[in-house]
């Protein structure tokens, strides 16, 4: 790509999110705080008890329009010679992910009652996810 990223670099990048996410969202990590935080309990499904091909390639296809934005954003950075390397495009990736997705989310959260801590698990993790994708874009490039 003509951008400063690779096609591979965010093929890894989208791939790493996912398995964070998985491990962010796991039985034994911040899944059943944030369950129990949006008023939710042991016998509800996630997803609203729809398919869960659907709940997961809706999260498969929000991660990769998120990696696919930040390279878009990254690429005439890395080509200005902005980010020069991992940790770069990793700080890089966490200012994205705190300035825009955690800090539009903090109304969506606020509004619908769901609260800060339910902000703070979601919003975490999105931030940690564009921090990681930065890194392996940079890495990549």
């Amino acid at each position: 790509m003509e951008s400063g990223v690779t096609v591979a670099g965010i093929v890894v990048a989208w791939v790493a999110t996912f398995i964070s996410g998985f491990i962010w969202f796991g039985p034994k990590t911040f899944f059943p705080t944030w369950w129990r935080l949006m008023g939710r309990t042991e016998n509800d499904v996630p997803g609203g008890g729809g398919s869960m091909v659907t709940t997961f390639g809706s999260v498969l296809t929000g991660q990769l329009i998120a990696v696919a934005t930040l390279a878009f954003i990254m690429g005439p950075v890395i080509e200005l010679g902005r980010i020069n390397s991992p940790i770069d495009g990793a700080l890089f990736g966490l200012l994205v992910g705190t300035g825009i997705a955690g800090a539009t989310a903090l109304g969506h959260r606020m509004f619908s009652g769901h609260g800060a801590f339910v902000w703070l698990i979601e919003s975490g993790n999105d931030i940690i996810n564009l921090g990681l994708a930065g890194a392996i874009l940079a890495a990549l490039r």
